[in-house]
C-alpha cells in the first residue's frame, strides 16, 4: 500500500517534471545552434562576374566635361566584388593634365571602378607621344615594355615589378628587372640590373 501511495504521487508530478525537462532542452537547443541568417551573412562574396560586354568601348568625363580616357576591348567582364574590369586585349588612351596623350596595349587588362588605375598583363606596351611643355621643355616620345605595368591615371605614374624595357626618344634605350616612373615630377627609377644605351643628341645645322 506505502509503495503505491508513493507511485500515486509520482504520477500525478510526472508531466510536470517532464514539461520541466523539455523546456530546458528547447532553450539550450536555442542557444547552442547557429543562425542560418548570420551564416549567410558572413560569407565572402564569390569572384564571379556580373555582366559582360563585347567589342565595347567606354570613355571617361572629368568634372570639367573633357575626355580623360577612352577603354577599347574585345571582352570585357564585371567583378562586383573588387569593382573591376578584367578586359581581353584592351586598348587605352589617357589624356593627361598638360595634354600630352598616353596609349597603351596588352593581352589581358584590370581596372579599377573609377578607372584611375589600370593594370597591364602579358605583352605590355605604353607610349607617350612627344610633348612640350608650358616652360618650352620638349619631352621626347617615349615607349615601356613589360609583361607587367600598372598606370596610374591620376598621378601619372607607371610601376613595373617585373623586366622592363624603356625605349625613349631617337633611340635611347634601357632595360631593368623593375622600374618606378613618375611623369609629374619626372623622374624614373630603374631597379636590379640596370642596361643602357644613350644616342650623342644630333647637330643642329
Amino acid at each position: 500500500m506505502r509503495v503505491r501511495r508513493v507511485w500515486d504521487r509520482f504520477a500525478v508530478y510526472l508531466p510536470l517534471l517532464l514539461m520541466g525537462l523539455m523546456a530546458m532542452t528547447t532553450y539550450w537547443l536555442v542557444r547552442n545552434t547557429p543562425a542560418m541568417a548570420e551564416a549567410q551573412l558572413e560569407a565572402a562574396p564569390r569572384h564571379v562576374p556580373d555582366y559582360f560586354m563585347r567589342d565595347f568601348s567606354v570613355k571617361v568625363f572629368g568634372e570639367d566635361g573633357k575626355l580623360k580616357s577612352e577603354i577599347v576591348g574585345l571582352e570585357g567582364r564585371h567583378f562586383p566584388d573588387t569593382d573591376t574590369l578584367e578586359i581581353d586585349q584592351p586598348r587605352i588612351r589617357l589624356l593627361g593634365a598638360q595634354g600630352r596623350t598616353t596609349t597603351a596595349v596588352a593581352r589581358r587588362g584590370l581596372i579599377n571602378a573609377d578607372g584611375s588605375e589600370v593594370q597591364l598583363f602579358g605583352q605590355a606596351v605604353v607610349i607617350r607621344e612627344a610633348n612640350t611643355h608650358a616652360q618650352g621643355v620638349v619631352s621626347p616620345r617615349s615607349e615601356l615594355q613589360s609583361d607587367f605595368l600598372h598606370l596610374f591615371a591620376n598621378t601619372e605614374q607607371v610601376r613595373s615589378h617585373l623586366p622592363v624595357v624603356l625605349v625613349r626618344g631617337a633611340g635611347d634605350r634601357f632595360t631593368a628587372d623593375g622600374m618606378d616612373y613618375d611623369n609629374l615630377d619626372r623622374v624614373m627609377q630603374l631597379k636590379g640590373r640596370v642596361h643602357g644605351t644613350l644616342q650623342p643628341p644630333k647637330d643642329k645645322k
